[in-house]
């Protein structure tokens, strides 16, 4: 099953307790589809501008990443920049470039409208409704946002809820577009706005789903939790929420169907992905993961959760 993701590809320059990088290959769309493609099959709609070269679309093509969407502008690429000091959980923004990205309008392949997964990473409600209108027919529709689009385009935002089957936020975003502190109730708002299923993370504590009436999962308890992985060591947390996407929308879009086994498991593969990126600067650990490498992981994540098949699952 083929997974269409539109976001951005971008340069970051990252400094953490660990040091210091210029310009490394960052980006939504980037590690969602680098995670993602250890599962399934990914293409990748983007802009870019003329300092992303060969070399950067080697890190797409090595991982059987379609890159046909990358739309090539004169000028330069999304450059973010930001630092983490004792927080990792929380960057400091010191500069944002948006440059060519500034005026991205997503022009979907006619070989890309067979796509039966759909991932609307963190843009403009705007374009994330304009893609989703040119793709009835995707099986299943994936978005994430952020507090921006949250302030300042709500009504747009809320056109979009209404086509997800699952959104993809943190705890603050889920605060901050339903208004309830406590994330059970701010849940229960979010989904009454239109997706069908919630999953809120939590950072280095993991995430949760919670399912509204739409999305019957039998089997699945409501909310369904799953940890992070203990980590000795945190590089830079950059696209670690991504990576997480890339993983959970991977591994539900290489299963024959959407089952609770499925959607419990696939919580924890975004687990494992998320991990990973965390390890090294921008996308590099994302490049060079072994498959069994993956399984290990998962493995240790069902060992310290318990996780365990509810009766009336369907293996996925």
């Amino acid at each position: 099953m083929s997974i269409l993701v539109v976001g951005s590809v971008a340069f970051d320059s990252i400094g953490t307790p660990h040091g210091r990088v210029q310009k490394c290959l960052g980006g939504a769309a980037t590690h969602f589809a680098l995670a993602a493609s250890y599962f399934t099959d990914v293409r990748v709609i983007a802009v870019v501008g003329e300092d992303f070269g060969p070399e950067q679309e080697a890190v797409f093509t090595r991982r059987g990443i379609d890159i046909r969407g990358i739309e090539h502008a004169k000028g330069l690429s999304f450059h973010w920049t930001g630092e983490y000091s004792g927080n990792l959980s929380e960057a400091k923004t010191l500069g944002t470039d948006l440059n060519v990205f500034a005026d991205f309008e997503p022009k979907i392949p006619e070989a890309y409208l067979d796509s039966e997964y759909l991932f609307l990473a963190n843009i403009d409600p705007k374009l994330q409704a304009k893609v989703r209108a040119q793709m009835p027919n995707a099986k299943l529709v994936c978005g994430d946002t952020m507090n921006y689009w949250i302030a300042d385009h709500r009504e747009t935002l809320g056109e979009v809820l209404k086509e997800l089957d699952v959104l993809l936020i943190n705890d603050g975003e889920v605060r901050m577009l339903s208004g309830e502190h406590n994330t059970v109730r701010g849940a229960e708002k979010v989904l009454a706005m239109g997706p069908k299923a919630l999953v809120v993370k939590h950072g280095e504590y993991g995430a949760t789903a919670f399912f509204g009436d739409r999305m019957f999962l039998n089997g699945t308890p409501n909310p369904f939790r799953a940890p992070a992985l203990p980590l000795a060591e945190v590089v830079d947390p950059t696209g670690a929420g991504d990576s997480f996407a890339g993983g959970f929308y991977g591994y539900l879009a290489s299963q024959p169907s959407l089952t609770s086994a499925a959607f419990r498991r696939a919580l924890f593969y975004g687990g494992v992905m998320g991990s990973f990126a965390v390890e090294r600067f921008g996308t590099e650990r994302l490049q060079d993961v072994r498959l069994a490498e993956i399984e290990d992981r998962f493995r240790l994540f069902k060992e310290i959760s318990h996780l365990e098949e509810h009766p009336g699952d369907v293996p996925a």
